[in-house]
């Protein structure tokens, strides 16, 4: 029977012996999960028959690995995902390994950190850097060199006449005159779509040229701007042949700045890896028209014991997991296992045969040998910044080691604190310090759900279950050091939460601030810090970060509970409406001084009427108070 997609096959009743669980495996492609007692996910991998594969792992007679061995110990639970194809297979475990992140898998890290150039998908699309990809839009990089990337991007808006506004450019505002040309116009470096001087079609021709020159395609932009530009002198339109001309000779420029490994005619896509104990690096140079126009290296963890071809097989998967640009050329340090199937994902994504070659001798083997000598040189690095880190930990984080007398480095902080008046909308605030500086992208905020009343005990424990219930199930990494603010109730009830959750050797510390003192659990006395030490004041710090956030988002939640009570007060006016006028006038204060017709244009003349008969009457009373 054929099967239309990927199906979820769970195997873990406890009714059945594992050799049982082992009997039901079927014999079709597939991705497979193996978990641990508590649910958390050990490997992902693929296989072309999922009976085969699995069972291998249960077999006697198979190599004995110290890294399997350890994990076929812990495995507790197998899920199956049966897949119409091998390649279905493959890109379904490349995105788990991603999400899941596996402690016995191959883990890159992911490099959302690196800019893009990007071309937006608008009727005149803009060129500009990101670092967020959202769908519809080229990309190109991801760029690990930023100088590289700027040199690429005032290049193609020098040579081409590319618009630098952030206008939203449409037919009906182009009609309605809506925006003005800009001092870009004047001195040539844009053609005036805002005012619909130039047409869709020749801006577009444009636009693709961009895209060729950022892809290391350059001969072909070239040759069409030669084809142009000897149409226009032939017409005696010399001024704007000159101008191709310039533009075709910063083009040239542009292309002998870029180091020439190979032919002209050469595109492909070159990976190798270098490894050293549990860490690897993979590095691929992007090869167009026999220049390297870019590379990318990325950070592999869990590599020890792995052989060179399976951390390149990791490292392709995953790099073209998300990229677009695929050469007709792939070169490899080391040969893959799965390279036909491989070869059909990337022919599917590509629209053409894709062709994996591992180069033996010549010229090639030299360029592989380059690139595994970066990659070889990002691996230093590694290792170079991470004695850099060691050494520069903060002394103020020494100091709390010290003063805790803590058994490792308190180098991820994470503090919480409780906001509320009188019991009315409760929340919670955690905020992350790491190496003793806040990181303010990892602060989270909570609601509280459970609680009512200003029950401080009862809401530390909620939200210290909401968090660290997610360290159990591997989904963030557990804190050096937590801090709760108040004092031995609070900590407590955070120290029974991280009982029940099983991670009751998590370091905990209570401040209370009457006095700044510090508890620690099973300890009847307080820990007093010296008044001007580094680490009291790292503490206090942190106190106060929690503090002032909870209260921020305390003081946001009443608002906008305050601010709604107040409109739903109004007659014809529930909840629906409340927050469309919200949303179109930003708060209560804008309602209220609204005109007739701008009200009526959210919620009609009756509504409109009725909202400045209310503020009116509002103001009277006020006047007579």
């Amino acid at each position: 029977m054929e099967n239309d997609g990927p199906s979820t096959i769970l195997i873990g009743s406890n009714d059945l012996s594992l050799a049982e669980k082992l009997d039901s495996l079927p014999a079709q492609p597939g991705v497979y999960q193996f978990k641990n007692n508590e649910g958390k996910v050990l490997y992902v991998g693929k296989a072309s028959n999922l009976r085969s594969r699995v069972r291998q792992y249960f077999q006697r007679s198979r190599s004995v690995e110290p890294r399997i061995d350890a994990m076929v110990r812990k495995i507790h639970d197998v899920e199956l995902t049966v897949t119409s194809s091998e390649v279905e297979a493959l890109i379904l475990e490349a995105n788990l390994i991603k999400q899941f992140k596996p402690r016995y898998n191959v883990v890159l890290k992911d490099d959302k950190s690196y800019p893009y150039i990007v071309i937006t998908k608008e009727l005149y699309p803009r060129v500009f850097v990101t670092r967020r990809k959202v769908s519809g839009a080229r990309y190109f990089g991801p760029y690990t060199d930023v100088k590289t990337m700027r040199f690429a991007l005032k290049t193609v808006r020098d040579i081409f006449m590319i618009r630098s506004c952030n206008y939203d450019l449409t037919d009906e505002t182009i009609t309605a005159g809506k925006y003005k040309v800009c001092l870009d116009y004047h001195i040539k470096k844009c053609e005036g779509p805002c005012e619909g001087l130039v047409s869709h079609e020749h801006y577009n021709r444009m636009i693709d040229q961009v895209a060729q020159v950022l892809r290391g395609r350059t001969h072909p932009v070239v040759d069409a701007i030669e084809t142009e530009m000897q149409r226009l002198a032939d017409d005696l339109r010399f001024e704007e042949a000159a101008r191709l001309r310039d533009r075709m000779q910063a083009l040239r420029v542009y292309t002998e700045k870029q180091r020439m490994v190979e032919s002209k005619e050469a595109e492909r896509d070159v990976f190798a890896v270098a490894a050293r104990g549990d860490d690897a690096c993979g590095v691929v140079f992007k090869v167009r028209e026999g220049k390297v126009v870019g590379s990318l290296h990325m950070y592999m963890s869990h590599a020890e014991g792995r052989s060179e071809s399976d951390l390149v097989e990791q490292f392709v998967e995953r790099y073209y997991l998300d990229e677009e640009d695929i050469p007709g050329e792939i070169m490899l340090s080391s040969p893959i296992e799965t390279v036909k199937v491989f070869s059909a994902w990337l022919k599917a994504k590509a629209g053409r045969d894709v062709a994996f070659e591992v180069p033996q001798t010549g010229e090639r083997v030299k360029l592989i040998a380059m690139v595994r000598s970066n990659a070889q040189f990002w691996l230093d690095e590694l290792e170079v910044q991470r004695l850099k880190r060691g050494e520069t930990v903060p002394h103020a984080v020494k100091m709390l080691q010290t003063d805790l007398r803590l058994s490792s480095l308190p180098r991820r902080i994470e503090c919480f604190d409780n906001s509320n008046i009188q019991g009315s909308d409760p929340v919670s605030s955690m905020v992350v310090f790491v190496d003793g500086k806040p990181k303010k992208s990892e602060y989270r905020k909570f609601r509280v759900r459970t609680v009512t009343g200003s029950d401080d005990f009862e809401t530390m424990r909620e939200i210290i279950q909401r968090r660290y219930r997610r360290v159990v199930a591997g989904e963030i990494p557990p804190p050096d050091l937590i801090v709760v603010d108040g004092g031995k109730g609070q900590l407590s009830s955070a120290v029974s939460v991280l009982k029940e959750l099983g991670l009751e050797h998590l370091p905990i510390i209570g401040l209370a601030k009457r006095l700044e003192e510090v508890f620690v659990p099973e300890v009847q006395d307080s820990v007093q810090l010296p008044r001007t030490s580094a680490s009291l004041r790292l503490l206090q710090h942190l106190r106060d970060e929690a503090h002032r956030f909870a209260i921020t988002f305390h003081r946001r939640v009443r608002s906008k509970r305050i601010l709604s009570t107040e409109l739903d007060l109004i007659e014809g006016i529930g909840k629906k409406r409340a927050a469309e006028l919200l949303e179109a006038f930003g708060s209560v204060q804008g309602v209220k001084f609204a005109t007739q017709e701008q009200l009526e244009e959210v919620v009609g003349e009756k509504v409109a009427e009725k909202i400045k008969s209310y503020f009116a009457s509002e103001e009277n009373e006020e006047s007579r108070e």
